[in-house]
């Protein structure tokens, strides 16, 4: 049995031609040739089967045979908001493990004790891409330039919103009991923060908590800056699983 081949293609349902590497990777890795079946996803909740039309050396063109519409796994909007790390490649391991398990949306923060103040939210994305085809998601999360602390908090969002922190004078509660305490049904949005591994400072908690975000915990372990991103979002994930 031949393994289903998924090809990510924005807007699927209109354009009928794989983007340029996605038709490199068809025609020159797969070999895939007139007359041969391969699925597409749009990152907006649909998946196609479609056929192969033409297979040239840079092209592949296709026609939709069925539309296969798909029911998001969890329920509410998942968006995590973190400082990247100082060694690039564990952010993108955190973002590509995030989409893997589940999460709608990465923000990346520039806080007070950030070890990094640039990044490439391209890289991200390639990334990101990379995983949901590989997990077989429908939806794409949504990958956002970097940040500053402020700038994010201060923004209105729906749904409710946490900051997790190590700070023992400011009270916390555990984040997963906070999330099942009212059931696994509920549909509400949810924005969780994850500062640098030097913690957020403690006037970047009290700014958010100011701007209504809840005051939580990972757990009794100091966790690195990835580890804690990918601990907040199985809690996320499971939280909100339907």
């Amino acid at each position: 049995m031949k393994e289903t081949r998924f090809f990510y293609v924005p807007l699927a349902a209109q354009v009928g031609e794989l983007p340029a590497d996605e038709a490199v990777h068809a025609t020159r890795v797969l070999r895939l040739h007139t007359g041969d079946e391969l699925f597409l996803m749009d990152g907006e909740g649909y998946f196609y089967r479609a056929e192969v039309t033409l297979a040239s050396a840079k092209r592949c063109l296709y026609v939709v045979r069925e539309v296969l519409p798909q029911q998001h796994p969890w329920l509410g909007h998942l968006h995590l908001a973190m400082a990247p790390t100082k060694m690039m490649e564990r952010t993108e391991w955190m973002a590509e493990k995030a989409t893997e398990i589940g999460c709608d949306e990465f923000s990346f923060l520039q806080c007070r004790f950030s070890e990094r103040t640039t990044m490439r939210a391209d890289r991200i994305e390639k990334i990101v891409v990379s995983a949901m085809k590989q997990s077989r998601k429908a939806w794409k999360p949504v990958v956002n330039p970097m940040c500053p602390f402020a700038d994010f908090v201060s923004q209105p969002r729906k749904g409710r919103k946490f900051i997790a922190h190590c700070y023992e004078e400011i009270e916390r509660v555990d984040l997963f009991n906070s999330l099942t305490d009212n059931g696994l049904s509920s549909g509400e949005d949810l924005t969780v923060l994850i500062g640098p591994e030097g913690d957020f400072s403690i006037d970047e908690v009290r700014m958010a908590l100011d701007a209504g975000y809840e005051s939580v915990s990972l757990g009794s372990s100091r966790l690195r800056t990835e580890t804690a991103c990918l601990a907040a979002v199985m809690m996320m994930h499971l939280g909100r699983r339907r």
